[in-house]
């Protein structure tokens, strides 16, 4: 992560270009993956979780919708957690 600059979620704007690096843990292997392209939006969604919760406990994703780098034209949403690191490019 030495090229970008880190920018926070609430900081985003539509039309930024901005590479996303999280780290995945499935069981006891680790990776990380990457993606670049422009925020198209972001929101903040309700999570519909399958355990029982009391009626007032609600709970939130946070999601990048973003434009990927490429001729295609693909979208992708991102969904935030604590290892998730989203850098500004230039």
């Amino acid at each position: 992560m030495a090229s970008g600059t880190l920018i926070r979620f609430e900081d985003l704007k539509p039309g930024q270009r901005v590479k996303i690096t999280q780290r995945i843990k499935v069981g006891l292997k680790i990776w990380q993956t990457e993606v670049t392209g422009t925020v198209e939006r972001t929101e903040r969604r309700r999570n519909g979780l399958h355990v029982k919760r009391n009626f007032d406990d609600h709970a939130f994703t946070d999601l990048i919708l973003l434009k990927k780098d490429g001729g295609v034209g693909e979208e992708t949403t991102v969904a935030m957690d604590e290892f998730t690191h989203v850098e500004l490019l230039g």
